[in-house]
């Protein structure tokens, strides 16, 4: 089970902080909406870092899902928060970070029982030094084409916020990586 001394950011549907709750208390039924981010980083010829969450994880275990994603602290900028979690997560920092909008959903984890209602910020970027997994949270990385994640998909488990977070996030990647094919 998570720590539970870890507290997220509550919002209002445009954003605004208005309390702080417990990280799993957020995302018990029926979920209270908080502050959350999702990091999208790319190599250097336009593959998308995926990862695969370490099986030993309370949320989502083993399952694949964006380069990096998780909650700030209370308070903490959610630039920071990603580029935080993305060093501890994969050992490395992003090049190149760019905002790429917000996203909001309620998505039941039908696996876990646990509601994913977050106000989503997006985050699009280019990989910088080798990675170096933390194995306590990423069990696997591999890179991907839009191809090769199409034939990932139907093949994997994917958490449940990847399609939304993906959708919203695909024109910033598509303005960042144009020739890509995302």
């Amino acid at each position: 089970m998570p720590n539970a001394d870890i507290m997220v950011e509550l919002v209002d549907p445009e954003g605004t902080a208005v309390a702080v709750s417990e990280k799993l208390a957020a995302h018990q039924p029926p979920g209270a909406l908080h502050r959350a981010f999702s990091v999208f980083l790319f190599s250097a010829d336009g593959r998308m870092l995926l990862q695969r969450r370490a099986h030993d994880k309370y949320h989502s275990p083993g399952v694949w899902s964006n380069t990096c994603c998780g909650h700030p602290y209370p308070g903490e900028p959610p630039f920071l928060a990603a580029t935080r979690r993305t060093v501890e997560e994969l050992g490395a920092a992003p090049t190149l970070l760019a905002e790429a909008g917000t996203v909001t959903y309620d998505l039941p984890d039908p696996a876990s029982g646990l509601v994913e209602k977050e106000y989503n910020h997006l985050f699009v970027g280019r990989l910088g030094a080798p990675l170096n997994p933390d194995p306590l949270e990423v069990a696997e990385t591999t890179l991907v084409t839009p191809e090769s994640l199409a034939a990932l998909v139907a093949s994997s488990p994917f958490s449940v916020w990847f399609p939304t977070v993906l959708a919203a996030a695909r024109p910033a990647i598509r303005r960042t990586f144009p020739d890509a094919g995302w």
